[in-house]
């Protein structure tokens, strides 16, 4: 089945969906708030030196400094003017492997030879700021166009490995090789394959012009400043994934529709009977069944058809799936149950860690095999399925325990983290205490601190689920500790209150401090958090969005470049346009990505629905005792009952809601 370009552009968001063979394969998010980064050339500031990481941090001018390994440095700015000039005639062909390393590694000198603090460098960046790490950035430039990459400080001409036929490979390297500047070099892009050598070079010099202006501004600029501004995602799609497999693209927003086919026109005129302004009444990605797949993704939990199912957990350090058989019992012997689950998994698996961009440490816990062959073809199938992905990923053989550890390049924020945020109950931990330790601790906290109030009477604030436990299964606890203290204790529950927050002190006064043996929640959780950005005079709001966008306005960029081209055609007639609607295509299994369709996920993934949260009247077998600022008194010794607080106000929660 070919494939689709889907584009959702006509909201504070830009959004790209790749579907192949009718599954949603990519998808692409970036907010026009929050444009990315990657691919920007910048004239920056070296900050820090730091020889111990042989690395150096490079101000520019984002919140987090760039990061810069010695690998990545490239001698010292000179270079640059250097490259037009052609300084570097050595053939490629007389390299040795071991002298290009220790060529791209800075001649084998060290990081605080190549770099200085203060010193003025160009760099651009490689991978965006993820979590709470800076961008990465490199001296070796690159400027991606539609069949060539040009690198203009490597002089080296390399092939694309998916370009299979020999023949093909030796003519682009000639034409390319006959073309290209004295040392500076060229990556030929998949989508070369069969183009004339005229097309190639009118990239070529394309991309050699944008350098030149590339160079000028670095001289010229201020520092730290934005130089070269890469294409947005919209055209950014269209130079990388609009091949020849793709049958058609698709985009909801007159607007952007003008501008893609502007853009096609000028590079990419072979396809643009290929675009297709959307014109459903329903969201475009709901048209095409895309937005219950994004839902899908950022679950924990995925169904496998058979019954089985998979679970995904990001952690800091590396990403854990774990593969279950579920409700698939199989029919012949539990091997081949499992071995049918380990094979359905391995596709998921593959289309997974595409459509939620996971990358970095992955380990893949597959269902324990007996039999050595069965292992292996897993393992087969595991790395046919990864083929397709466009990210390079490095992947181990099977262990004896089924467990298969790889690693994928990472260059963007995964799915999970871009469009969710930590829970605000538990931090992103997953998990608060019970409310059976808390109701412990705060007991432990009475012995230690309840001399110190010299009252007669303690007043206990506490959640009103760890009120509920205080006067009902360890009310004989509190009694206890009455006699003990020779106290009245009275217990208030507050709706406001986290479950591990809890306050002791005597009628009218401050709460005491908790002591350092208390356990109670984290310093870290009470202390205010402080985001340390980095120190620039800006004014008001609307003087900063005023100063970023006429950065980004004044930044080279590719469309910029772009010639006029004469005003499109007018549009066709009202019976036409109905034709150029698009069309449903059929996935296996009769799952449906037309128009006016929405994918019924759970009936595609087996037999089991969402069950939910609870029940039609609330929360079954619970009695909540409070709703936020309402507080229900207790004194130790008397039964807690909500109705037994005259005045007092109870409430279940909403249908569908549940607790964190």
């Amino acid at each position: 089945m070919p494939s689709l370009l889907v584009i959702n552009a006509d909201g504070p968001e830009t959004r790209v969906a790749l579907v192949e063979d009718g599954f949603l394969a990519e998808l692409y998010i970036e907010r026009k708030r929050e444009r990315g980064i990657a691919g920007n050339i910048y004239k920056g500031r070296v900050e820090r030196v730091l020889p111990g990481m042989q690395a150096a941090f490079v101000n520019i001018g984002a919140e987090k400094s760039a990061y810069l390994h010695v690998s990545d440095v490239r001698g010292t700015p000179d270079d640059l003017k250097g490259l037009l000039s052609g300084d570097q005639t050595r053939p490629a062909e007389e390299d040795d492997d071991e002298e290009a390393d220790r060529r791209r590694a800075g001649g084998g000198a060290r990081i605080e030879d190549l770099l200085k603090e203060g010193q003025e460098i160009v760099v651009q960046v490689t991978k965006e700021p993820i979590s709470t790490k800076g961008a990465r950035a490199t001296r070796y430039v690159s400027l991606p166009g539609r069949h060539l990459v040009f690198m203009p400080t490597v002089d080296h001409v390399g092939i694309s490995r998916r370009i299979a036929s020999d023949r093909e490979r030796r003519r682009l390297r000639d034409i390319v090789e006959t073309m290209r500047p004295a040392g500076s070099g060229f990556v030929v892009r998949t989508v070369a394959e069969g183009v004339s050598e005229k097309e190639l070079k009118s990239d070529m010099e394309f991309l050699i012009k944008l350098w030149n202006e590339v160079v000028k501004r670095s001289e010229s600029s201020r520092c730290p400043s934005l130089i070269y501004n890469d294409l947005d995602l919209l055209l950014r799609t269209v130079r990388d994934l609009f091949t020849a497999d793709v049958e058609k693209l698709i985009i909801d927003s007159r607007s952007e529709y003008e501008r893609v086919k502007k853009f096609i026109a000028a590079f990419m005129p072979d396809f643009a009977g290929n675009i297709e302004l959307y014109l459903g009444a329903d969201p475009i990605f709901d048209g095409y069944g895309i937005e219950i797949e994004i839902d899908r993704a950022l679950e924990r939990k995925v169904w496998l058809k058979s019954g089985g199912y998979l679970i995904v957990d990001e952690m800091e350090a590396l990403t854990a799936i774990d593969v279950n058989t579920g409700r698939f019992v199989g029919k012949s012997s539990l091997e081949d149950t499992i071995t049918k689950t380990n094979l359905e998994a391995c596709r998921e698996v593959a289309e997974q860690l595409r459509i939620r961009s996971i990358g970095g440490m992955i380990v893949v816990d597959f269902i324990d095999m007996d039999r050595p062959h069965n292992r292996e073809k897993v393992t087969r199938a595991f790395n046919d399925h990864l083929r397709r992905d466009r990210s390079k990923a490095a992947v181990t053989r099977i262990s004896e325990l089924g467990l298969i550890e790889m690693t994928r390049k990472r260059t963007r924020e995964s799915l999970l983290h871009s469009l969710t945020e930590p829970c605000s109950s538990c931090e992103g931990k997953g998990y608060t205490k019970s409310r059976s330790t808390v109701a412990y601790e705060l007991l432990r906290e009475l012995r230690r601190q309840g001399d110190l109030i010299e009252t007669d009477t303690i007043v206990i604030e506490v959640h009103p689920d760890v009120a509920q436990v205080l006067a009902t299964t360890d009310h004989g606890f509190l009694e206890d500790l009455e006699k003990r203290l020779q106290k009245r204790l009275v217990v208030k529950a507050r709706g406001s209150f986290h479950m591990e927050d809890f306050e002791i002190h005597s009628p009218g006064e401050k709460a005491i401090e908790k002591s350092e043996m208390a356990g109670g929640r984290d310093k870290e959780r009470d202390e205010p958090k402080r985001r340390h950005r980095r120190k620039r005079a800006l004014g008001s709001p609307a003087d900063v969005e005023a100063m970023l966008a006429e950065e980004e306005s004044s930044a080279l960029s590719p469309e910029s470049m772009v010639p006029e081209t004469p005003p499109p055609e007018a549009e066709p007639p009202e019976g036409q346009r109905q034709e150029s609607e698009p069309r449903k295509s059929q996935a296996p299994g009769g799952r449906s990505y037309g128009p006016s369709e929405v994918v019924d996920r759970e009936a595609h993934v087996g037999n089991g629905r969402r069950e939910p949260a609870v029940a039609a009247g609330g929360l079954v077998g619970t009695a909540p005792l409070i709703v936020d600022s309402v507080e229900v008194e207790h004194v130790a010794g008397t039964p807690l009952s909500p109705a037994s607080d005259a005045g007092t106000t109870t409430t279940t929660p909403a249908v569908g809601s549940e607790k964190p």
